[in-house]
């Protein structure tokens, strides 16, 4: 099914959105609480795996990869809407024992790729981002902090995100 997908087969992606669709609304649903939340990060998850379907990996089940770029949807939404709770999701498919290992290893995995992209930036994104992102500056903070204006703060935040979201693409 999933090389039919990356070949653009629209029966294949049919099929798959039939088998998954419900069952990553009740799962995005269990840590909500919001049928909106839900349903918008079940939409937009599956827009995305078609809209990317050329770069998904043959290394990783197609649900892996449908649940992974729900994680990284839902994050986005909860952001998008100031909603500042942490909503850790365990792969649904795990055993409860082996869950914290294999989240583990996910999470420093994740990591190690995040932190190699970002010190793959050119300098002034990464202090920008560093101070936005990591330590919680506004824009305006970080403009003084700088010394540059919050205008370029914001350009430089921008391209840093768009470049990190190109290159993280196939793994979130």
């Amino acid at each position: 099914m999933l090389q039919k997908i990356r070949e653009g087969d629209q029966g294949s992606f049919h099929e798959f959105y039939n088998l998954y669709h419900e069952r990553l609304y009740q799962y995005i649903y269990m840590y909500t609480r919001s049928e909106w939340l839900a349903e918008e990060t079940v939409q937009l998850s599956f827009i995305k795996i078609w809209e990317q379907r050329k770069k998904l990996s043959t290394e990783y089940s197609l649900s892996t990869q449908l649940f992974r770029v729900a994680k990284s949807t839902l994050i986005d939404l909860l952001r998008k809407n100031k909603i500042r709770e942490v909503v850790q999701l365990p792969h649904p498919e795990a055993h409860p024992e082996t869950l914290s290992v294999i989240t583990a290893i996910e999470m420093k995995d994740d990591l190690k790729r995040v932190m190699k992209t970002i010190h793959d930036l050119p300098m002034m994104q990464q202090q920008v981002l560093t101070e936005t992102r990591i330590n919680d500056l506004s824009h305006k903070e970080t403009a003084a902090l700088l010394s540059i204006s919050a205008k370029t703060v914001e350009t430089h935040v921008t391209r840093a995100v768009r470049r990190l979201r190109k290159t993280l693409s196939v793994f979130f």
